[in-house]
């Protein structure tokens, strides 16, 4: 049965090594609210974002509880951004998981507003 979970995360980007147009930063996220977690990851993007132009893809791994159930799981961003329109993908990794969420399945949809970032995060446990 499908369930979601929902709140508000923190975010930290350090840039890296880029190689050309492809720029690649670190990525450390605190998850507060259904999901008590951390995570890290790597990121690549190119494109103009100060002209509202670019794409970027992402890994993250998070480590904490979600439904009570403590493990690990990894999740894929795929994003673009063109002339005002947005894309933006992001689900769990099959076989990433681990510990207690051994199993899960899900994707991820982020919101910000007022400088804050939202998750709302629906995902399927075994």
């Amino acid at each position: 049965m499908e369930q979601v979970a929902t709140g508000e995360f923190e975010v930290t980007l350090t840039p890296a090594d880029g190689a050309g147009g492809i720029a690649r930063m670190t990525i450390a996220k605190k998850f507060r609210g259904d999901l008590s977690a951390t995570s890290t990851g790597q990121m690549l993007s190119a494109g103009d974002p100060r002209h509202g132009t670019a794409g970027y893809v992402a890994m993250e791994e998070v480590s904490g509880t979600l439904a009570g159930r403590s493990g690990r799981f990894a999740l894929q961003h795929s994003g673009t951004m063109d002339k005002g329109g947005q894309s933006l993908a992001i689900a769990v990794v099959p076989g990433s998981t681990g510990g207690d969420l051994a199993g899960l399945t899900g994707t991820m949809t982020i919101r910000i507003e007022g400088g804050r970032h939202f998750y709302s995060f629906r995902y399927t446990l075994p």
